[in-house]
């Protein structure tokens, strides 16, 4: 039987605690590390209905990218969907885990699994830090696009209905800097990078004022950071090849409809 500290191990060696965002809450946020596991259900939110699934699947454990308990909690009630999969984690005796930035800033994290959809080549992290971790990835397309053209190919690799974007450039689109989530804080840092154009989500109306060459698409938060929780479920089975441990049938956690 293993332990929910195993599971963590696992984790933390891939994208470590200690390199989060100051900000963040990654990490252990319901249980103890010497909890016994004997199954794990991931999903990319840690909400009510993913913790009903847990408990029918009889996993131990959930493991999310983003975090249950995000910041400080005023109340826990079941009138609030955080509260109510906070009850529902501890009454059936569930550990919650979370890999939000620590899964942002490595290379085979959140954006590297953007620029792999993307088939991006050359790839280097967008904003480096220290230790080769950081924010974002810039690459290349194989072969340079015009506007259109990403545009279309953006929306099939990413099953997309609609993209919210700045002006089309004129000229062809070789370089590309990609980062899951809300990524608008490193636009400058894509411009500076050369990148012709930046994928992210998130982006509010003025950051779409845009210089004439370079071009941004909004694919939405959820669209682009859901691969995270397939690079998490081969991790953890390639390291517990015998343990039960499965996707959410339910993945599109994403609070946003579009109509």
């Amino acid at each position: 039987m293993y332990k929910v500290k195993d599971i963590v191990r696992v984790i933390e060696d891939f994208a470590p605690l200690s390199i989060q965002e100051k900000w963040d809450n990654s990490g252990l946020s319901i249980g103890s590390p010497e909890s016994e596991v004997s199954s794990v259900l991931l999903g990319l939110d840690c909400t009510p209905e993913l913790v009903d699934e847990a408990v029918e699947f009889g996993a131990d454990m959930i493991v999310t990218h983003h975090p249950l308990i995000f910041s400080g909690l005023r109340k826990i009630s079941p009138d609030d969907p955080t509260g109510s999969a906070v009850m529902k984690a501890i009454s059936a005796g569930i550990s919650v885990y979370a890999a939000h930035t620590t899964a942002d800033k490595v290379m085979a994290g959140v954006s590297g699994a953007m620029a792999a959809r993307l088939g991006l080549e050359s790839v280097s992290v967008l904003d480096p830090e220290e230790g080769g971790t950081g924010l974002g990835v810039t690459g290349n397309f194989a072969s340079p696009m015009t506007a259109e053209e990403a545009l279309q190919y953006v929306k099939e690799k990413f099953s997309l209905k609609v993209i919210r974007s700045s002006r089309p450039v004129s000229g062809l689109i070789s370089r590309v800097a990609v980062c899951g989530g809300a990524g608008s804080s490193l636009i400058d840092r894509a411009m500076a990078a050369g990148a012709d154009l930046y994928i992210t989500g998130d982006v509010s109306y003025h950051h779409f004022f845009t210089r004439n060459d370079f071009m941004i698409m909004d694919i939405g938060h959820y669209e682009s950071e859901k691969d995270i929780v397939h690079v998490l479920f081969s991790l953890i089975k390639k390291n517990f090849p015998n343990f039960a441990v499965r996707i959410t049938e339910n993945l599109n956690s994403n609070p946003i409809y579009y109509f």
